[in-house]
């Protein structure tokens, strides 16, 4: 992968492939998940927690990582998946047809993932009888041309003793190994296919989704529109009949019923769009409450704010909500109007049913029911701009 990042920990989706795998797994509910980690993945062992880690302290192959399990496994017998972290996209339903075999009428030893080519190939992913693993691992050897343990030996192994092996085919795209950063895009565009085509039978339109890139926790609700060109970073959750126009950018939000957001609108964390309300172009929400039915239609900023029910706020107002050093906040009461191009300056806070004129700067509370208007007065000055230009005029003659 040529980064100083360990490369199960590269993201699809939003998330660290080996985590992908790990939820799969967990889904089977396994007695147990054991991690095989090289030297200084403190990251990985981190991420992968609370799940147990053992160091593979010398890489010396497949074989020998098993091996590294075994204290750590103890005297468990039952049947033992060994899967890779750099293989992140096996689906839990081919999972499950692998340990149906394993537990089949012919008890085979090992059961292969294999993939169809001619012949069979064995992508390395087993199944194997806890009852029998060991004593096939301890007598693995490693007189191959690169000197290491080989895993998929066991199965000429296996043989030899009079076991039975078998096999389940998988979908190619399943066995897609990620080694380089090339396959890590050729992964995320699998990934992705996956979760488009999910919010789509749970009932989203999306309008081109290939333009549309989802997070691996999405969630979207029913009868929810989606446009072109929408991005959706990790912890978004859309409700139903939320329509979303195209060019815009969401993490860490919620988005309630009904509401319309966009196009080219920005919802950073902690932004919470209330029911039937309007996010418009340009307009960028941070930490901020916009309850139901609000309005911030247009080139604003919101942050760490409240825009109480059917707030009005005009194009051009911002939250200025940060002083260098501290953040303060803005409160906005219900059916509030801010005219457009207005300053709130933080801590602040707008009574409900007020009125703020536009261009004002506020820096003071507002009651319920006021107008503020805090701006310079206009000046006048007749036949100015005539003697401007005619002076000017002569300078060049």
């Amino acid at each position: 992968m040529k980064s100083s990042l360990p490369k199960v920990m590269h993201p699809l989706a939003g998330r660290p492939m080996v985590s992908h795998l790990l939820d799969t797994v967990s889904s089977l509910k396994p007695d147990r998940m054991v991690v095989v980690v090289g030297p200084d993945m403190e990251l990985v062992s981190r991420t992968v927690a609370p799940n147990p880690t053992v160091l593979q302290a010398d890489r010396l192959g497949t074989g020998h990582a098993v091996a590294q399990a075994k204290a750590a496994l103890g005297e468990f017998d039952g049947d033992v998946l060994v899967l890779y972290g750099d293989t992140p996209l096996i689906t839990a339903e081919t999972l499950e047809r692998m340990l149906a075999e394993r537990r089949g009428p012919r008890d085979p030893a090992v059961v292969v993932l294999g993939q169809r080519e001619n012949p069979l190939c064995n992508s390395g992913v087993m199944a194997i009888s806890g009852q029998r693993l060991w004593s096939l691992i301890e007598r693995l050897d490693n007189k191959n041309s690169k000197g290491e343990y080989y895993l998929t030996d066991i199965v000429a192994l296996a043989r030899a003793d009079g076991a039975t092996c078998s096999h389940v085919e998988g979908d190619p795209t399943e066995l897609l190994g990620v080694n380089s950063r090339t396959e890590l895009a050729v992964a995320e565009s699998l990934v992705q296919a996956r979760l488009r085509e999910a919010a789509m039978d749970g009932g989203a339109t999306l309008i081109d989704p290939a333009t549309v890139w989802l997070s691996w926790d999405t969630a979207i609700g029913k009868d929810v529109v989606v446009w072109p060109h929408v991005v959706f970073g990790p912890g978004v959750r859309v409700g139903d009949t939320v329509e979303i126009k195209g060019f815009c950018h969401f993490e860490g939000c919620t988005i309630e019923s009904g509401a319309t957001v966009g196009p080219f609108a920005r919802l950073r964390p902690g932004a919470e769009i209330g029911e039937g309300a309007h996010i418009g172009n340009f307009v960028e929400i941070k930490k901020a409450s916009v309850e139901a039915g609000a309005k911030v239609n247009h080139l604003t900023y919101i942050g760490d704010a409240r825009i109480g029910a059917g707030a009005n706020v005009g194009a051009g107002t911002i939250t200025c909500n940060y002083d260098g050093f501290n953040k303060s906040f803005t409160d906005i009461g219900k059916g509030a109007f801010i005219g457009s191009n207005s300053s709130l300056v933080a801590p602040v806070k707008i009574g409900d049913g007020a009125v703020i004129g536009a261009g004002s700067v506020i820096t003071k509370e507002v009651t319920a029911g006021a107008l503020a208007v805090a701006r310079g007065s206009q000046m006048e000055l007749k036949g100015w701009a005539e003697r401007f230009r005619a002076q000017h005029a002569k300078k060049k003659d």
